[in-house]
């Protein structure tokens, strides 16, 4: 057995020390990397094997592992540290620290997962997709989607579920205090995301109101509420921002990912649309801004989005999706994106603020008609004809 851990470990180790690669073809805006940032595999093995010859013969894995994606993400001690969601073989899933020395590569995981206090009675059944925010407050807050079975379900349907916004709060990303469950109008909660300042001295949240668990229905839309004591998490003036909009990539859906940052021109917002497909949804990430001194009123939309699923990151559990809750922006302008493909695994992309401010504020935005995009192409055509015949 000790032959078989001494590969295992080997193994592991060149897995978690592998130098990542910058894929050379780009758009200009971001850079990709050829290998996945963290996956299951890079799961510790001392989560996964009993490495007692007397309990395991066999040397067999005891708990296994599904997927590691959807990470938060904030630079920490000076490493990149990343809230990974972590997906175990009984599709439970929960928050796991891992940092890099780099935020490109070499990520290894924490001694051991977060563990989340629960609600006295409201157990989390599970949790997952957790926002990291250093707010101006001195807290660091994680407000992740906390899922329930739904009381009110028809008897025999074992799969309706209640999500609403869980919140925690911490100092040092191993200790959490855990807050109540944010209080609405809407239906249910999926997708919260803490503004980090004040807004007129109270929280400001980002949020996504559906009317179902799956099923948008009447809700939908980024919208933004305000919260006057965050122990006390009641949403008040919440309204729409940026709604989803036929025949675009945010027409079923759409909700923030990590907290915007800021810039000279305005918050950079990063967000995930979906639009239905014939093979089911598609998940693609889009870019918008905000007025630096007005966060509910939105200053530029590029058309269309920002980065979509590209080769293997095509295949996975769900199949072509892209996901992001987690960024960093650098002392040096260099913003690190963590983004999960198809539900399965966590990769970076590389940009800087000054190249996705000017994406957000000069690309073309959306006409929304086939005629106007044409239209858009040929002004682009002719400004270069004429810049050629210079």
């Amino acid at each position: 057995m000790n032959q078989k851990l001494d590969k295992l470990f080997a193994a592991y180790n060149n897995l978690v020390s592998e130098k990542n690669v910058a894929i050379e073809e780009n758009n200009g805006v971001y850079t990709r990397y050829k290998n996945p940032a963290v996956t299951a595999k890079h799961i510790p093995l001392e989560w996964r094997y009993d490495f007692n010859p007397e309990s395991n013969p066999f040397m067999m894995e005891r708990i296994g592992f599904n997927a590691a994606f959807n990470a938060g993400a904030i630079k920490w001690n000076n490493k990149y540290v990343v809230c990974v969601r972590v997906e175990g073989v009984d599709r439970k899933s929960f928050f796991a620290m891992a940092e890099s020395p780099n935020g490109i590569d070499n990520f290894t995981f924490w001694e051991k997962p977060c563990v989340i206090p629960q609600i006295e009675g409201m157990p989390d059944t599970n949790v997952y997709d957790m926002r990291l925010t250093l707010h101006e407050d001195g807290y660091i807050y994680g407000i992740f989607c906390t899922e329930r079975k739904d009381p009110d379900a028809p008897a025999g349907d074992t799969s309706a579920a209640v999500a609403n916004a869980g919140i925690v709060r911490t100092k040092d990303l191993i200790n959490f205090e855990r807050l109540p469950d944010l209080i609405s109008n809407a239906g249910q909660q999926r997708n919260v995301v803490l503004h980090p300042e004040f807004v007129d001295g109270k929280y400001a949240l980002y949020t996504r109101p559906q009317d179902g668990f799956i099923e948008v229905g009447g809700g939908g839309g980024i919208g933004l509420g305000y919260v006057k004591d965050i122990t006390n998490p009641v949403v008040e003036n919440e309204s729409i921002i940026h709604n989803k909009v036929y025949h675009t990539v945010y027409e079923l859906k759409n909700g923030l990912g990590p907290a915007p940052i800021k810039t000279e021109k305005g918050w950079l917002h990063l967000a995930h649309g979906v639009r239905n497909t014939a093979a089911g949804l598609r998940y693609t990430l889009y870019m918008f801004m905000t007025d630096l001194n007005d966060i509910s009123k939105v200053t530029h939309v590029p058309a269309g989005y920002f980065m979509a699923p590209e080769d293997a990151e095509r295949v996975g559990d769900v199949s072509n999706v892209l996901f992001v809750n987690g960024w960093i922006a650098d002392e040096d302008g260099t913003v690190y994106i963590y983004y999960a493909s198809s539900d399965t695994r966590t990769h970076v992309a590389t940009s800087t603020i000054d190249k996705l401010v000017d994406y957000v504020t000069n690309s073309p935005e959306d006409t929304f008609i086939s005629s106007g995009s044409v239209e858009t192409i040929i002004s682009l055509i002719d400004k270069n004809k004429a810049l050629l015949a210079k």
